[in-house]
């Protein structure tokens, strides 16, 4: 399975990409997390040192030949996992899309066909859960980055220019070959806030599965330097992060499971 992650800047995204890719290894599940993200941040998140993570290079855009049905790898996946994976906490496998070295060095295109021609290849691996932490931008859906993702999911806080974007994410999605687009509730303070949320999805059928609360914890983590998992395990945030984990992957065959 491949979940995608979007949303407008802020919104969430990359700190429940880390805390969901940690809950699904704890599991037992085989998990494989992608920051393809141009700014890249997923590491921190799930608790990998900045010196850590600048150990594994970047995967190279050689890595990657075109075809008439997209980018492909031109090297077997496993080899590719190895080379430039890190395995943070709980066992999850990180691996970073790349990003610009120097200004004005031109379009990222490149990298975003690495990601591409990735999550084609992982439906080798069909027991394995792969988190795309995206960028705070539709370009990932523009360019087709995430078209092989089994499923979109959209981090929605409740005001109106984080629910424009998703709304924006979701429609792009639906032209392509993603089979589910959810939307997730986040930094809901109360049942106004996320009655808001879920006023808006019913407008615009979007289809709005969790709900996540406001959490102080959350900014306190961030300012800590410190995976939110690590530095508030009993957090209600956790627990809702849990629950959409559990429903998203709840449709994956028994024998996946620990």
């Amino acid at each position: 399975m491949k979940l995608a992650v979007a949303g407008k800047g802020g919104a969430g995204k990359t700190t429940f990409s880390a805390t969901a890719s940690r809950l699904l290894a704890r599991s037992g599940r085989d998990v494989v997390a992608i920051d393809a993200d141009t700014n890249p941040n997923l590491h921190a998140a799930l608790g990998v040192s900045n010196e850590d993570i600048q150990a594994v290079p970047f995967p190279p855009t050689s890595l990657v030949s075109r075809s008439f049905n997209g980018p492909m790898l031109n090297e077997p996946l496993a080899e590719v996992l190895d080379r430039h994976t890190l395995v943070a906490p709980d066992g999850v496998r990180l691996l970073r899309m790349g990003m610009p070295e120097h200004a004005d060095e031109g379009c990222l295109c490149s990298a975003h066909a690495v990601v591409s021609a990735l999550l084609g290849d992982l439906d080798a691996l069909p027991e394995t859960i792969t988190l795309i932490d995206m960028e705070a931008s539709p370009e990932h859906l523009s360019r087709g980055t995430a078209r092989e993702a089994n499923a979109l999911v959209l981090i929605a806080e409740p005001y109106f220019r984080s629910l424009e974007a998703v709304k924006l994410q979701a429609k792009l999605a639906a032209e392509t070959n993603i089979g589910r687009v959810v939307v997730v509730a986040n930094k809901c303070r109360s049942d106004t806030d996320f009655a808001g949320i879920s006023e808006f999805c019913n407008n615009y059928d979007l289809d709005l599965i969790a709900r996540i609360p406001w959490g102080d914890e959350v900014l306190d983590a961030d300012a800590a330097t410190t995976p939110l998992l690590d530095f508030a395990p009993d957090s209600p945030v956790i627990e809702a992060v849990q629950q959409v984990c559990d429903l998203l992957t709840q449709s994956l065959p028994t024998e996946q499971a620990p």
